[in-house]
């Protein structure tokens, strides 16, 4: 289970005004913004469109003030860099991401047992925004990446994620086997996700709870792993060798919902 180029890092051509933004693209992940009030500065609409979903977000931005441009096809591309804009683009300040301690404090005050993602090095952004949607839907707290050798929050990830991001605290640490001792020191159990382990139906996903997902291909690497309590695997009754990243950590995340939110193991 074994960036995009951040958006605003340095002016690209056709995007030298914005290069100190970030870009959400697409209907869902301007929607999602949209909703968690994200602060939207500007909004660049495809020109002389009909579409009923477009013509929506443009009123709700309007109600919040946001400016709106309707421009050419082109023009999106540029901003969109590559990716399927689907008529819609919004410039934003940067990425406010949160911090450990304000993760643990959100389910303190949730009164629930803090369960946290964490992404060991993972490289496709389209996995990392997938991750991030399922970690929200299954309750996830936070969801833990390196700064370093990853992917991150991007344009790309954002859209895999639908917006997700939008919703759900995202922690960017520099070492993430020091960030594990941190963990197991506040009471955490460490479940890694490993092709080598027990069947995840017979793992405890309950209590404090840090959830390890590989990187692709290399799985979780041995520094991170020795600070791993226990791990949990897939059955495989097919003919390759795991699951997509992704996949499988949708798979165990949906199995920890399962049992801390109140069903019989």
């Amino acid at each position: 289970m074994k960036q995009k180029h951040n958006a605003g890092a340095k002016p690209r051509e056709g995007r030298g005004e914005i290069a100190d933004a970030f870009v959400i693209v697409g209907k869902n992940p301007v929607r999602e913004a949209l909703r968690a009030g994200r602060q939207i500065d500007k909004l660049y609409v495809m020109k002389d469109n009909r579409d009923y979903v477009l013509g929506d977000l443009i009123r709700q931005a309007k109600k919040r003030g946001v400016i709106v441009h309707s421009v050419d096809k082109a023009k999106l591309a540029a901003l969109a860099d590559g990716e399927n804009h689907q008529g819609i683009a919004a410039v934003t300040a940067p990425f406010a991401y949160q911090t450990l301690e304000a993760v643990l404090a959100r389910a303190e005050t949730a009164g629930e047992d803090a369960f946290v993602v964490v992404m060991d090095h993972l490289i496709d952004p389209h996995n990392f925004g997938a991750i991030v949607r399922s970690a929200n839907l299954c309750g996830a707290h936070g969801v833990i990446f390196p700064d370093r050798r990853s992917a991150s929050v991007t344009a790309v990830s954002m859209k895999a994620s639908a917006g997700a991001m939008n919703a759900t605290p995202m922690v960017k640490v520099g070492n993430l086997a020091r960030c594990l001792e941190t963990l197991k020191a506040k009471g955490f159990w460490v479940a890694a996700a490993d092709m080598a382990g027990a069947p995840y139906y017979t793992r405890d996903f309950t209590g404090k709870l840090a959830l390890v997902i590989g990187s692709e291909g290399k799985g979780i690497s041995p520094n991170v792993k020795k600070h791993c309590d226990f791990t949990a695997s897939i059955p495989n009754y097919g003919s390759i060798d795991s699951f997509n990243a992704s996949v499988a950590a949708g798979i165990l995340m949906a199995e920890a919902a399962r049992q801390r939110h109140g069903a019989e193991l």
